[in-house]
């Protein structure tokens, strides 16, 4: 409130009117001149007075008149606030120290300086007068000037010394005591301000101030229905200031009172300090409203009240938090109970807080710390708690909920008793699944193997050793993964998803161990009990023809097949050549000349038609239709010129020109084999061929300078190049590895482009690979790459770009995996070429080919849903960066159907930001709030989500809301310093736009 001077209020009655016109007596003369500038002196004409005196100081002699006229000089200086003014008045005490107006000049320069309002200069000139040779009306006098210029300059000290010097005079006192009890209601000193106001409480001029602060006193006294009633009489007669205040001590008393219905309306007509409220009358009209169960009302003051560290804003935030409970705003009143339990001003509130705080964590997630973490921090703090046995059941429950599996495993370790043990299970058994679902299968399996120490749920056991299993499978230990299965399979009573897929996890196991009987047996009862999932069902029937093809059951091996392609999921070409392959093998080959035909009509794009077209010229020529076998081969090196199958194809052309003595078509055929295929076996037969052909025509001669030509081809060494070669294979086939690297080796330096060359880089490839030596396989890998297509080239091409993935070698990676896919005849290949080609060139930079690469994955329906999920992620990402953000919504939206783990999270925080971008703020808190709940390990993506959220609310009004979320971020993520940065950023400018109607907001915090 804006209070009236009492300075000015009362400077009127301080003083007389004509303090400085006394004329002394020692004058005696009639000068004319000098009782002329007396004249002028008195009428406040100082100039001209001035300069009279000045004149006669100079003419005269006589010592008394010129003492007279410095005196009088000195004040007309003072008056005309001449420079140096103060220099004369100290010129004339020392050149008439025994001048009777030595005293009278002191008092005259200070009282001229007080009556003008120059407090200080009048201090210092009263500070040197001598009280003794005053009189009794001049120490009244001076004492209240003295005492008041103390009061003045906030020397209240001072101001009470002299105040009370002149409480008692009959002329100063009721200014005095005036003061005296100002000066104690401004100390806080009530009491006596009481007692002095009381004693002038009759004067007149005084009343209305002191209507003003007898209220005020009451107020603070605790005397509240009297501050009410003096301060509804004065509210009449008050400016807008003093209504103001007014109306705050009103609703103030009766928020006291405990009246808070009638406490609201003055409460609300307060229009603050410099119109700013503070954090304590947000507090107060928050809790009226709270009281009167208005909680909408109550929440919008309490959530002004920001950053508040006080016993008050304390208050605030708990009954904030139980505002929004009784709205059902679970996700707002987690962090206003929060806040209030991270306080100690009144420990029962941080209790109470806490509490609730731990209860509404565990009901939706808590973006800040793992739930178990705040359950069990609870109980420490408050061991006795009267709801220990209830937070100990959710803090159990919450090791599962909470998902962050990691950190509860910490919390977990080493409890002795029943329920922690069995909770200890199955979040081993749930962090291991999630580190699966990553496809680091070593640590997942780690985990499972903790699942399985404490085997006191049967269920998570069962599960436990199933996906131990599964581990062992996808690191190639096939037996152990097969024990781990037949675990699993042992509790009989125990039903679960994985139960109904053992048969064909145990089949894939027994197949990969080519134990083949044992894996037809499992996929045989799998396709007979199964049915949820097509895909799945329709690779068991392949695996099913498979197994039964190789070993040898071909009649059953078709029935598999025909119903993999009843399915029509996908592998339908494949399992359609084999079906036409396995006719071949039991004799019925006009059946599979007719199968291949349909093939090659029915899947023209297939990768297996160069092999259809392979198998349809072999049987020609077995029929001994060799102008159809003729046209089989000729198609296949025309239309697939890359093809594995092409040499093989064309060499067999040729042996049927030459079996038909058709020697010169024979010729061309093989020495086209022999330049365009060179070092492959089929060159070498070619070679060896066209040798009979030179001979038979007796053109040796011919021969030898032909073979010249061919840098792969030396008669003369091929026998010791094929003896090194089988040593060296022969240990390959025995499983010695280290001797069989050795001996390859030997082999590539003894013939660097022997015959067998590519056979030798890509069994020593092999076998440094399985040594875990990936560098060293690289370049054995790349050789095979280089050479012609052969056998080994497919399986060369993905191991070589595995290893350039693995290295992050992105631009090397990509040419390889175009190979791969424009190569491959197996489809996990394609799918494996097409997943890689999408992230590299992401990584890249190359968005729009990465996305093409995402929609070429995305049309293969067989994939599963992780290379599913990473496709529309990719997609998603790459239109972000592009700023295609209508594409990027779409595909997020897409992720999130199917990802789990990280993704699911990175694809939620985006549902968050596009909602938020949207002006849906309620959906996109929902969406943070499901972040927090369901993906809190994923710490990155919850700490911008939290930003996200204060965003919401700073749109949505709500100011807490806003700062204690992106506080708790900057305090709780330092590690993400983008995120951080973005988060002081936003606090910054809501502190800012907050502190024009909040006093109590600091903005250099």
């Amino acid at each position: 409130m804006t209070r009236r001077n009492p300075a000015i209020y009362l400077l009127a009655l301080c003083l007389s009117s004509q303090i400085f016109a006394q004329q002394s007596a020692i004058y005696t003369n009639s000068q004319v001149d000098y009782q002329k500038a007396l004249a002028l002196f008195n009428n406040k004409q100082f100039l001209a007075a001035q300069n009279i005196f000045t004149n006669i100081q100079k003419q005269t002699s006589e010592e008394v008149m010129q003492s007279e006229c410095a005196y009088y000089i000195a004040n007309c200086a003072i008056r005309l606030n001449q420079l140096k003014a103060d220099d004369l008045v100290e010129t004339f005490v020392e050149d008439y120290p025994t001048s009777p107006k030595r005293n009278s000049a002191y008092i005259d320069v200070a009282d001229y300086y007080f009556v003008n309002g120059k407090y200080p200069h009048a201090k210092k000139w009263y500070d040197r007068v001598d009280e003794r040779s005053l009189t009794s009306l001049e120490k009244d006098r001076y004492n209240f000037n003295k005492g008041y210029t103390a009061f003045i300059t906030n020397n209240y000290k001072d101001a009470k010394k002299y105040f009370g010097k002149i409480e008692n005079s009959g002329k100063y006192g009721s200014q005095a005591k005036y003061y005296i009890g100002y000066m104690a209601y401004q100390s806080d000193d009530y009491n006596q301000a009481n007692q002095y106001f009381d004693q002038v409480a009759d004067q007149k001029k005084y009343q209305e101030r002191m209507s003003y602060y007898k209220a005020d006193l009451n107020f603070k006294l605790g005397k509240f229905e009297e501050a009410i009633r003096l301060s509804e009489e004065q509210l009449p007669y008050s400016n807008r200031d003093e209504e103001s205040e007014l109306n705050k001590i009103i609703g103030e008393s009766y928020f006291n009172l405990g009246k808070y219905e009638a406490a609201i309306p003055y409460l609300q007509s307060y229009n603050g300090k410099r119109g700013k409220w503070n954090n304590t009358d947000y507090y107060q009209l928050g809790y009226a409203y709270y009281m009167q169960k208005d909680y909408e009302s109550a929440i919008s003051e309490f959530n002004k009240i920001i950053s508040g560290k006080n016993g008050v804003a304390q208050n605030a935030y708990y009954h904030l938090g139980e505002s929004y409970i009784q709205l059902g705003k679970k996700t707002e009143a987690l962090n206003a109970f929060r806040n209030a339990s991270q306080m100690d001003f009144e420990p029962k509130i941080q209790e109470d807080a806490w509490y609730n705080y731990a209860k509404i964590s565990y009901d939706i997630g808590n973006p800040y710390e793992p739930v178990p973490k705040v359950l069990s921090g609870y109980l420490a703090q408050y061991p006795e708690t009267a709801y220990r046995l209830e937070i100990e059941s959710l803090l159990v429950d919450s090791y599962i909920t909470s998902k962050n599996y990691k950190e509860a495993l910490n919390l977990l370790q080493g409890k002795k008793d029943f329920a922690s043990k069995e909770a200890y299970q199955k979040v081993a058994f749930y962090r291991g699944l999630e580190l699966v679902e990553d496809q680091n299968y070593t640590e997942a399996k780690t985990y499972f193997e903790y699942a399985l120490k404490e085997p006191i749920n049967d269920e998570y056991t069962a599960r436990a050793n199933f996906w131990k299993g599964e581990c062992n499978f996808n690191l190639n230990n096939y037996a152990e993964a097969i024990l781990d299965f037949k675990a699993s399979e042992q509790f009989v009573g125990v039903e679960t998803q994985e139960k109904k897929v053992l048969d064909y996890n145990l089949g894939y196991a027994y197949f990969k161990q080519k134990e083949y009987s044992k894996a037809t047996g499992h996929f045989s009862a799998f396709t007979q009990n199964y049915t949820e999932d097509r895909i799945k069902l329709n690779d068991a029937y392949l695996r099913l023809g498979d197994g039964y093809f190789v070993s040898s059951n071909y009649d059953k091996a078709i029935t598999a097949y025909n119903e993999a392609i009843k399915l029509n999921q996908f592998e339908t070409d494949y399992a359609a050549f084999q079906k036409a392959i396995s006719y071949g093998y039991i004799g019925n080959e006009s059946k599979k000349v007719s199968e291949l035909e349909q093939f090659v009509s029915a899947y023209p794009k297939s990768k297996l038609r160069d092999d259809a077209l392979y198998e349809l010229g072999n049987a020609y020529t077995k029929s001994n239709q060799n102008d159809r076998a003729v046209a089989m081969y000729s198609q296949l090196s025309s239309e697939y010129r890359m093809s594995s199958l092409t040499p093989k194809a064309m060499l067999r052309e040729g042996l049927i020109y030459y079996n038909g003595n058709q020697n010169q078509k024979a010729l061309t055929q093989f020495k086209t084999v022999a330049t365009n295929y060179p070092g492959t076996p089929e060159a070498v037969q070619a070679v060896s061929t066209a040798r009979l052909i030179y001979v038979d025509l007796g053109q040796v001669d011919d021969y030898a300078q032909w073979v010249s030509t061919l840098d792969y081809v030396s008669v003369s060494d091929s026998d010791l190049d094929n003896t090194t070669y089988e040593a060296a294979e022969k240990k390959y086939l025995d499983n010695n590895t280290d001797e069989a690297i050795k001996q390859f080796n030997g082999y590539l330096n003894q013939f660097e482009n022997g015959l067998h060359a590519t056979q030798a880089h890509f069994y020593l490839a092999q076998l440094y690979y399985q040594k875990g030596l990936k560098v060293n396989a690289a370049p054995h890998y790349k050789a095979v790459v280089d050479a012609p297509r052969s056998e080994f080239t497919e399986e060369a091409l993905m191991h070589l770009s595995q290893s350039y993935l693995d290295g992050k070698n992105w631009l090397d990676a990509i040419p390889v995996l175009e190979r791969l896919e424009n190569e491959a005849t197996f489809p996990q290949n394609v799918v494996f070429a097409q997943s890689n080609l999408m992230k590299a060139n992401y990584q890249l930079s190359k968005y729009k080919s990465a996305v093409a690469y995402a929609e070429k994955v995305l049309d293969n329906q067989s994939i599963d849903k992780k290379i599913q999920s990473d496709a529309q992620l990719i997609i998603a990402r790459s239109a972000f960066n592009s700023n295609d953000m209508e594409r990027a919504k779409s595909a997020y939206a897409e992720v999130s159907k199917i990802a789990t783990g990280e993704t699911a999270a990175e694809a939620l925080f985006y549902n968050a930001y596009f909602k938020h971008k949207d002006g849906d703020y309620e959906g996109s808190n929902e969406a943070v709030q499901q972040l927090a709940k369901d993906y809190s390990a994923y710490k990155y993506f919850s700490a911008k989500g939290l930003v996200i959220m204060a965003m919401n609310y700073k749109e949505l009004g709500d100011a807490f809301q806003a700062t204690y979320i992106l506080e708790s971020v900057i305090e709780n993520f330092g590690s993400f310093k983008d995120v951080t940065a973005e988060a002081q950023k936003q606090l910054n400018d809501i502190k800012k736009e907050q502190a024009k109607t909040n006093a109590s907001i600091d903005t250099q915090d």
